[in-house]
């Protein structure tokens, strides 16, 4: 049995137990791969990570992303709270940047303010969802014929498509039959109408990974990431707005989206909920 820093984060919010968590582990270089995915398993958070020594000079760490099921290149939510983990710990970078080294490479990461923002990387699929993909979709969603009325590949890593629907309330009422959308990653979209909903934010969100031992995540880094590279390309969405997502799961989610330039920048807010040693 070997000791290891822990860290339980809580991503996109600036309450504690209102955003998603993510467990963090320090010094995982001593870890088989079987030990890390037993422990990711073990913990049945959306994703676990495990800091270790970077490959890449430039890197100022490394991280290495599982969820209850495999290991993903890339995480959104696990790349903030990972980093905010690293720096709480003392982690100093070399830069004015923090880079961390995972599966798609080398990601930045920027200090605003008191939050975290990351880079969104490049979309490895895009394009329009094949329609029986997106007929499957709709029956798992339980949702009408025709209720959506757009679709695109957004997967930058984790194999995220995302739908779009015209209102929250169809986003908030969704009871999805999972045993419809299994080895699927599904976004669903739809814009906020501020004379009704408020202007707190500008969409609503909920991302399922039907399968997984978190069926739904309850605020999704990459999946913004990929939907806001979508949005800002067909003029759907303004340069920097707001995302809401979690709440039917009891969750307050806020995802900033920012553009400056070619770059999209996706931050938040993160707290720390649990620091002390894990033994495994």
């Amino acid at each position: 049995m070997s000791s290891f820093d822990f860290k339980q984060v809580d991503v996109f919010s600036r309450v504690a137990l209102k955003g998603n968590p993510l467990a963090v582990v320090f010094g995982a270089d001593r870890l088989s791969d079987e030990r890390m995915a037993a422990f990711a398993t073990w913990t049945n958070l959306s994703e676990t990570t495990f800091i270790l020594e970077p490959r890449d000079p430039r890197a100022d760490y490394r991280v290495r992303i599982f969820t209850t099921l495999n290991e993903l290149p890339f995480a959104g939510h696990p790349t903030l709270g990972t980093c905010h983990a690293w720096l709480e710990a003392g982690g100093v970078p070399k830069g004015e940047e923090i880079i961390q080294e995972c599966g798609v490479g080398l990601v930045r990461v920027r200090r605003q303010g008191a939050e975290l923002a990351f880079l969104a990387p490049p979309l490895i699929k895009t394009g329009p969802v094949e329609a029986e993909v997106v007929e499957r979709v709709r029956r798992g969603l339980r949702l009408e014929p025709g209720t959506i009325v757009r679709a695109q590949w957004v997967d930058n890593g984790a194999g995220w498509l995302a739908v779009m629907v015209e209102d929250r309330r169809q986003v908030l009422d969704l009871l999805p039959d999972h045993s419809q959308m299994l080895g699927l990653a599904v976004g669903v979209i739809a814009p906020w109408h501020p004379e009704r909903d408020g202007d707190d934010a500008q969409f609503e969100v909920r991302a399922f990974i039907s399968g997984d031992g978190m069926p739904e995540d309850p605020a999704t880094g990459s999946l913004n990431a990929g939907i806001a590279q979508w949005l800002l390309a067909e003029g759907l969405a303004p340069a920097s707005y707001v995302v809401s997502q979690g709440l039917t799961m009891g969750r307050a989610g806020r995802i900033q989206v920012e553009q400056v330039g070619d770059e999209i920048w996706i931050g938040g807010a993160v707290v720390t909920c649990i620091s002390g040693v894990l033994e495994i």
